[in-house]
């Protein structure tokens, strides 16, 4: 499992093992969801730890930074455009763990939480 946490992306079926190994105490890293809160209240993947909408990057992205930069961290987003382009922010900036999920929501077949 540790392999696929060593990847820049991981695919929806990947996400769905990695959540899995998280659950039962196996890896550790934070999924973030970077789409904005209607999208999120519409429909997210079970195991999303923090929403940080992309509209709001400016006033999160130093702390978050600052907070995680030793962590390993997975961004999703609708289809995988804006955690690509948070992912290579925060990659260009040092932030060595960052993985982006590949294709995003839309091709993800785990569980969805609505609300």
């Amino acid at each position: 499992m540790s392999e696929l946490l060593s990847k820049s992306q991981v695919q929806s079926e990947e996400l769905e093992v990695l959540l899995k190994e998280r659950e039962a105490g196996n890896v550790e890293f934070i999924l973030v969801d970077v789409r904005e809160q209607y999208e999120y209240e519409h429909g997210h993947i079970k195991g999303v730890d923090l929403l940080k909408p992309t509209s709001t990057f400016q006033s999160w992205a130093e702390d978050f930074f600052n907070e995680n930069k030793d962590k390993t961290v997975i961004f999703t987003c609708r289809t995988d455009n804006r955690s690509g382009q948070v992912q290579q922010v925060f990659r260009q900036n040092g932030m060595n763990n960052v993985i982006n999920h590949a294709g995003g929501i839309v091709t993800y077949r785990g569980e969805i939480v609505k609300g």
